[in-house]
């Protein structure tokens, strides 16, 4: 078996603090140490999860988190895949607690995100397609998650008002979580009144940007039992697969797709093989999880990711959300944390976050929100080239 314990699973409340990502991943991390019942000096490494907005230290996370905990020895790594670096992370612990290069390892991530949506790094850079989309063709993110939608109208008959009801749902279940920064129900109704940011979309079907961290103490099983924990949630698979050429469909941050006209694309999509790459390496299929979190950067891509691990077939994550399965009390609870609707984007802690979510649901204590007997779940979302990040942990 290859599974890791988690020990413990700390956060800092998302929201707009105004204060270093340091602050908040270390305030994460403390809370994780307490949870797993250990001491800072108990820890042999440390992984943080870079963010590109906190200068120099923001670069070597692992050193910074490191430094602000006390510096006490241990080995550090610092990982960077835009929105998956939480996945990276957690993937790169794993693998030094299964090579026996340590025993317990502080995973840590941490953001102060700008005020509106993310802007390119400054300078010049003609070859860096995140920098061409933005000086070339002023797309913003939500120009790509608008076209994601208008796609899935094309194809399958969406409506906006499905994608409101990924927001309404979400919401309510946001308002269950003493964590997440948006706390207050919201309305279908409310959604069409906001303003159109990205047609089909409005402002209450994309997520913000935010503050916020998360931790997570990892080890092995032999550790976990010898400190008291003997029947902990597991790590059963990290799948950080990249995509296979070629891809014909449009993704952030390109402007262009690869050429299909010599080879036929690949029969799966790049999303759908980061879930598959987690089932497989896990042993279990999606008929036998309980509940999912899911990368839900607008209402419209939530519906994608139901397809793309499993729950239902193609073209029909609509109707699976209409028949409430995937609410709060339905058959396969989907962002029972409130998920970035409620949140929004605090981009290395987001990966990781998903995790603690499902270690407290796979606990059983996750209070209101609570989804009864859960005993297995995946998380799923993708960092800007071909970054793939899912994780499966059961109980």
């Amino acid at each position: 078996m290859n599974d890791v314990a988690v020990l413990g699973a700390g956060m800092h409340p998302w929201g707009k603090w105004g204060r270093s990502f340091v602050s908040y991943g270390t305030a994460a991390a403390r809370a994780a140490l307490a949870d797993a019942g250990l001491d800072w000096r108990d820890v042999d490494s440390v992984v943080g999860a870079d963010t590109v907005r906190g200068g120099y230290p923001g670069y070597v996370a692992g050193a910074t988190f490191a430094r602000a905990l006390g510096w006490q020895g241990a080995r550090v790594t610092s990982v960077y895949a835009a929105c998956a670096s939480g996945a990276q992370a957690i993937g790169t612990a794993r693998a030094q607690i299964l090579a026996g290069l340590a025993d317990a390892v502080l995973v840590v991530g941490a953001d102060a995100a700008p005020k509106g949506f993310f802007a390119p790094a400054g300078g010049d850079r003609p070859d860096d397609p995140d920098w061409l989309r933005f000086r070339v063709l002023g797309a913003t993110n939500p120009a790509y998650f608008g076209l994601y939608a208008r796609r899935r109208m094309a194809l399958y008959g969406d409506t906006p008002e499905d994608f409101a009801q990924v927001k309404v749902k979400n919401a309510a279940a946001g308002a269950l979580n003493p964590l997440a920064r948006y706390r207050t129900p919201v309305s279908a109704a409310e959604v069409a009144a906001s303003a159109v940011v990205a047609d089909p979309l409005r402002l209450l079907d994309i997520c913000a940007t935010s503050d916020g961290g998360a931790a997570l103490v990892l080890s092995s099983m032999d550790f976990a039992r010898r400190h008291g924990h003997p029947d902990p949630v597991r790590v059963r698979a990290v799948s950080t697969v990249t995509p296979e050429y070629p891809r014909t469909v449009l993704d952030l941050p390109d402007i262009a797709t690869d050429s299909a006209a010599a080879v036929s694309p690949a029969p799966h999509s790049f999303r759908s093989s980061i879930a598959r790459a987690a089932y497989e390496e896990a042993g279990l299929g999606p008929e036998e999880l309980s509940l999912a979190e899911v990368y839900d950067l607008s209402t419209a891509l939530e519906l994608e990711w139901y397809e793309d691990i499993g729950l239902c077939a193609e073209g029909e994550g609509a109707k699976l959300l209409r028949e409430g399965a995937t609410a709060l009390g339905g058959r396969i609870p989907v962002n029972a944390s409130g998920g970035l609707a409620s949140f929004g984007e605090a981009v290395p802690a987001q990966a990781i976050a998903q995790v603690c979510e499902l270690t407290w649901q796979l606990r059983g204590t996750a209070g209101d929100r609570q989804v009864p007997g859960a005993r297995a779940g995946i998380t799923a979302n993708q960092g800007l080239f071909g970054h793939g990040s899912a994780v499966v942990a059961v109980r």
